[in-house]
């Protein structure tokens, strides 16, 4: 089961898919004029978070995570498994108008996921002998 979610603001968009495997969530958010994986966050209730940023293009590392953590938050209650996000945002010589409407944007797609998440639980549970 999956869903596209795409938030539009700033002259930019952000696009975040979502989608079950199994019990897991697998989330992609990414957007901007150069979509990209910068940033890979792993959560699951019994373990710590874990985050990995890749290189960018001059030697710095993807900060991308922010708004992963932006997106986990509200949701991460309702994951009865793992969850692995994905993201990557970048927008040509951004304004810091469109830096705060990342945060705003990633915000509203949360929410969406929220209620999403709500309306399609996942009832099946693994068996084992």
């Amino acid at each position: 089961m999956s869903k596209t979610f795409t938030s539009k603001q700033a002259d930019y968009a952000i696009t975040l898919r979502a989608e079950w495997i199994g019990n897991d969530l697998f989330l992609c958010l990414f957007g901007g004029d150069t979509p990209h994986i910068g940033t890979v966050t792993t959560f699951s209730s019994e373990t710590e978070k874990h985050v990995q940023r890749f290189p960018s293009h001059d030697g710095r590392f993807h900060k991308d995570d922010v708004l992963a953590e932006l997106l986990l938050k509200p949701i991460a209650a309702e994951i009865p498994g793992n969850c692995v996000i994905t993201a990557g945002v970048h927008v040509d010589h951004i304004s810091k108008e469109q830096i705060e409407a990342a945060f705003t944007m990633t915000a509203e797609l949360a929410e969406a996921l929220k209620l999403w998440l709500s309306e399609h639980t996942l009832a099946k549970e693994p068996l084992y002998k």
